[in-house]
């Protein structure tokens, strides 16, 4: 399955990504070990959006802390990088597709991103990942 992340991303050139306790929304939970994810570099954080993409080399879910009612999953991840981004997709680009129902990729990723400006990991479409492959 495709995912893609949203986070502070201090060197979107580098070989290998490590992220503690992602945030996961819209299915973000169940990545595994092989699954590719798009890599935006949070705007919040001084970054740009889309910058690479990778391969899953290690994922784990945190244990649900028993004692709280409401609980976002969380996950630790390592990714290798498989390629850079050719071309710039961020927040800027994406803002005007606003009509959630309209099915195209860049309402689900506006949506799932942007709507909230927390970072994030979230589960993609087959069209939101296709739509993505354009841009390396």
């Amino acid at each position: 399955m495709d995912y893609a992340i949203k986070a502070a991303i201090q060197d979107p050139a580098a070989k290998r990504f490590a992220f503690v306790a992602a945030k996961t929304m819209y299915g973000g939970k169940r990545i595994a070990v092989g699954d590719r994810v798009f890599l935006f570099a949070s705007e919040n954080a001084g970054g740009r959006g889309l910058v690479a993409q990778g391969r899953v080399t290690a994922a784990e879910a945190l244990p649900r802390n028993p004692a709280l009612a409401r609980q976002t999953p969380l996950v630790t991840l390592a990714i290798e990088r498989t390629a850079l981004a050719r071309l710039p997709l961020g927040r800027a680009a994406l803002k005007r597709f606003t009509d959630w129902s309209d099915g195209r990729a860049e309402s689900e990723l506006n949506f799932k991103f942007y709507r909230q400006a927390t970072d994030k990991l979230v589960g993609l479409s087959p069209a939101a990942a296709a739509f993505l492959e354009g841009f390396f």
